[in-house]
């Protein structure tokens, strides 16, 4: 059977660093240089994210210092708080969204960190760039498993097909009569986590090469 597509709860960092929305903009940049990351979520109450501050947020003090008036461009230059600097509402996610739902928000939204947040929006975790990537440490053997256990098996004239997996990449091969079944295949093993491509090595009765 296909496995289940791996949720933001599997790849998440469950302990988050965070700031109260009274936060100094010192207290901030030191949180992130310690803990090495580019944002911080912002906290109210029982722990309900209100917004994101990241390095973005930051950076106007430093490029409109000396400038006249300095605020004229940039209300954030002058801040001094985390409630004054950050970005809201904050884009969040919840821990049940795929992976891939997660991938598709940062690209939309051009984040590189989502607060993980519950039905009423408190903060659970954070998944990163880097957290979704790690669908891509799946081994070959594990992948070739489920391609062939949970797609090749449900489909009677791809069955005998054979799986190689190299380094994320599948290769199908073998005898396949009915041609019309090479797009479908091709969605269903990229839809696989860990794929990284997919590629076909087969021939017909008569001896053609796909």
């Amino acid at each position: 059977m296909p496995r289940s597509p791996r949720t933001v709860s599997d790849v998440m960092t469950p302990t988050a660093i965070a700031v109260g929305r009274r936060a100094s903009y010192k207290e901030i940049v030191e949180l992130m240089e310690s803990w090495r990351v580019s944002a911080l979520p912002v906290l109210e109450g029982e722990g309900r994210v209100i917004g994101v501050v990241s390095e973005a947020d930051l950076l106007p003090k430093e490029e409109f210092r000396g400038a006249e008036p300095p605020l004229q461009d940039s209300p954030k230059a002058g801040a001094v708080y985390a409630d004054q600097l950050m970005s809201s509402p904050a884009i969040t996610v919840h821990a049940d969204a795929t992976v891939a739902e997660a991938a598709r928000i940062m690209a939309r939204r051009g984040v590189k960190r989502l607060p993980v947040v519950n039905s009423a929006g408190l903060l659970e975790g954070v998944v990163s760039r880097g957290d979704l990537l790690k669908v891509f440490l799946r081994s070959d053997e594990d992948i070739a498993a489920e391609v062939r256990d949970g797609i090749l098996s449900g489909l009677p004239a791809a069955s005998q097909l054979q799986v190689a997996v190299d380094d994320g990449v599948v290769t199908l091969s073998g005898l396949l009569e009915d041609r019309s079944l090479v797009s479908l295949l091709a969605r269903a093993v990229q839809a696989v986590e860990g794929v990284v491509d997919v590629r076909f090595d087969l021939r017909s009765r008569v001896g053609l090469s796909l």
